[in-house]
């Protein structure tokens, strides 16, 4: 088995190519799938690369397949890249000014994989088997990973992967990698609900149906169902994040109610409880006034599950490159929902946090993904580089049996 390169020495001789095309993303996001101007960015900074390079039909993928000179199987590495729909406000000199924002850092991760894909490039002839790069849209909730997977991500070297990674930054201690085997990011379900009632003269409720009471019982109840059904050690988090009913007067009683919910699991036995019990107590609080309610459960994304094996040679193949010190286990789960579960479901591999706050952030108050004013310090972009390529590096040495 060959010596993995100094990847971490050769990404210093990248940065200013992939801080500039960081920088050049964050300041022209694009949202969901359609991500046009992002891809020929992507595809301009891969010009020149022995890749094989196809664009998704279905959305703006770019999918690039390096083939190595020595025989061995295939690794994916992932990097997302679309934005969020929030007007900026960090201040930064190359902020965004047209009403998106990479919020959740998909700018780094974009610029960090183009810069595996030239580390692992220029190491062809030492490479086994294959590295599938997988620039990815529309992760922010709308299934990107999914449709790439429909099109043949998985199997775009000719046979299919038999690991995959993803480095996602997060605000924390600049230059920290972290992971967990096992579950390492929630499940994204939704739950809407319409109380349809009769309306009528707000002086006069007893000559009506009303939704708003029975709404907001409905809210109450499904906090303490969550905190009185289920093992805390299995934890859910139901938030409801929409309350309304469409009355335009105050002095109208509307026809009905409608809120929705986010609902954050951690195993597949509590989201078959939750599909099966949620609508039945919804419905049945609304039969208990006399309403009726409509309600939808519907499973967004599963749950992140990390491989055990694939971790553990993850997290001391990096602690051999960066050190102990910074390569940490998480103590729990993210009850953020992640993607890359949909690779995860069907190929081992590893999803990772790289923390990277700029050093002139109070760690105590810094602001978190998806906040207007997150800051994210591109400093970390050769280090994400090269933990991504000595993982497909040394991954692709182990064979098809890891």
């Amino acid at each position: 088995m060959s010596e993995i390169p100094d990847f971490r020495g050769e990404a210093a001789a990248l940065m200013p190519d992939l801080v500039t095309l960081r920088r050049a993303l964050h300041a022209d996001p694009e949202l969901g799938l359609e991500l046009p101007r992002t891809q020929q960015k992507v595809l301009a900074a891969l010009e020149g690369l022995p890749l094989q390079i196809t664009t998704g039909t279905r959305t703006t993928s770019v999918v690039a397949v390096l083939r190595g000179q020595l025989p061995g199987p295939a690794v994916i590495l992932r990097g997302d890249m679309d934005a969020l729909p929030i007007d900026e406000a960090t201040g930064l000199e190359f902020a965004s000014s047209n009403g998106a924002m990479h919020a959740c850092g998909h700018d780094l991760h974009t610029a960090g994989l183009v810069g595996a894909a030239r580390l692992l490039a220029a190491h062809r002839d030492r490479l086994h088997g294959s590295v599938v790069f997988m620039f990815q849209p529309g992760e922010e909730g709308h299934g990107g990973a999914k449709v790439m997977i429909d099109e043949g991500v998985l199997d775009a070297a000719g046979s299919r992967a038999v690991a995959a990674y993803a480095v996602h930054v997060a605000p924390g201690p600049r230059g920290v990698f972290a992971t967990r085997p096992g579950a390492v990011a929630a499940g994204s379900n939704q739950l809407t609900v319409t109380v349809r009632g009769r309306g009528g003269h707000g002086s006069q409720p007893h000559q009506t149906l009303d939704p708003v009471p029975v709404a907001a019982e409905i809210v109450l109840a499904l906090q303490s169902f969550v905190t009185r059904r289920f093992d805390a050690f299995d934890p859910i988090v139901l938030s409801v994040t929409r309350l309304d009913t469409g009355a335009g007067a105050v002095n109208v009683i509307p026809e009905q109610a409608r809120l929705a919910a986010t609902v954050r699991t951690m195993s597949a036995a509590s989201l078959a409880r939750l599909q099966q019990e949620l609508p039945r107590l919804v419905r049945g609080i609304a039969q208990a006034h006399g309403l009726d309610a409509d309600v939808s459960f519907e499973v967004m994304y599963p749950v992140t599950v990390n491989a055990a094996d694939e971790t553990q040679d993850a997290v001391a193949v990096l602690r051999d490159v960066f050190g102990e010190q910074r390569v940490q286990q998480m103590p729990s789960p993210m009850m953020g929902s992640e993607d890359f579960a949909f690779v995860l479901d069907e190929v081992p591999g590893v999803f990772l946090a790289l923390l990277t706050s700029p050093p002139e952030v109070d760690l105590a108050t810094a602001e978190w993904n998806h906040s207007p004013r997150v800051l994210f310090d591109d400093a970390v972009l050769g280090d994400q580089a090269a933990a991504l390529a000595t993982l497909a590096f040394r991954r692709t040495q182990l064979g098809d049996a890891g």
